[in-house]
């Protein structure tokens, strides 16, 4: 089972009230859906190992030279920091510390985001591969032969949409083989991908469904005799050098330098000082017990 970390945090964070606090006051809200949530998932799935992956480089540079607009409207600052609620930043190093004590393995790479972790270690996997994100890019790592599926959660992960091949072809007329280019084409404005002009989730679907995939359709958009209609091979060629780029982007990296670990779920803390500390400073209470008789009860 592999985590987008940042992704169920921030949902945590959203689905958790503020009013759950440590005693000093701090909200910990993340760190206690969070600690729910894998909880809730280890029970339900009982996964052989699990990986919490996360954002060493939220935005990494090589895909913004590629696309300068990409995730610019969530940037914070000069420095380049990611725009996060006041009252989560500080929860992070909450999460990480009190995943490290428990002994859950975590894993980011510089330079990398999740998902590009995610992605080299399912396709590393020889087993089967559970994904849990609320990030549709991650559809593109689907595939029945090796088993690898999405748990996509509606609300909290109790209630996922499981994302197969079949699942992908009904919501979005495409292959999970072709759903990155699919995603290249019809853009996504969260992560600052403008797509083709004129060109929404419906067409980028039927063009890859009569083309078979990106380069297919800007052949087509380059042939004159083609079936477009003028005004989109217009628009296609227009974005000629989006679309040069925009697969390297939108496609998760396969590639990362993951390190070896070692991911089976732990029966107990791997530092239960540490992690009794952490309890007590940050009022952990409910929300670790179930995670720790969980992991015990494996």
């Amino acid at each position: 089972m592999l985590l987008d970390t940042a992704s169920l945090y921030f949902r945590a964070y959203f689905g958790v009230p503020e009013s759950v606090k440590a005693p000093d006051g701090t909200p910990v809200n993340a760190v206690r859906g969070l600690l729910d949530f894998i909880a809730r998932l280890v029970s339900d799935h009982s996964p052989g190992a699990l990986v919490a992956c996360m954002d060493a480089d939220w935005r990494p540079q090589w895909r913004v030279d590629l696309i300068p607009s990409y995730k610019a409207h969530r940037v914070a600052d000069p420095a380049g920091s990611e725009e996060v609620p006041d009252t989560l930043s500080p929860q992070v190093p909450v999460i990480e510390a009190v995943l490290d004590a428990i002994g859950i393995t975590r894993i980011g790479v510089p330079g990398y985001e999740a998902d590009d972790v995610i992605g080299t270690l399912a396709a590393a996997s020889p087993g089967p591969v559970t994904v849990v994100t609320g990030d549709r890019d991650l559809f593109q790592l689907v595939d029945d032969a090796r088993g690898v599926r999405v748990l996509y959660p509606r609300k909290g992960v109790g209630d996922c949409d499981v994302i197969d091949e079949q699942a992908i072809a009904q919501r979005y007329g495409v292959r999970a083989g072709q759903y990155a280019d699919f995603a290249a084409l019809r853009g996504d404005p969260s992560d600052g991908l403008p797509g083709v002009k004129g060109i929404g989730e419906k067409t980028a679907a039927e063009l890859i469904g009569q083309y078979a995939d990106l380069a297919g359709v800007r052949a087509a958009a380059a042939d004159p005799f083609s079936k477009l209609t003028p005004a989109r091979r217009r628009n296609l060629l227009a974005a000629g050098e989006y679309l040069d780029v925009a697969p390297k982007v939108v496609r998760v990296a396969l590639d990362v330098p993951v390190p070896q670990v070692d991911a089976t779920l732990p029966a107990e803390p791997a530092d239960p000082e540490v992690l009794e500390a952490l309890a007590a400073r940050w009022g952990l209470g409910g929300a670790l017990t179930r995670l720790l008789d969980v992991l015990a009860a494996r």
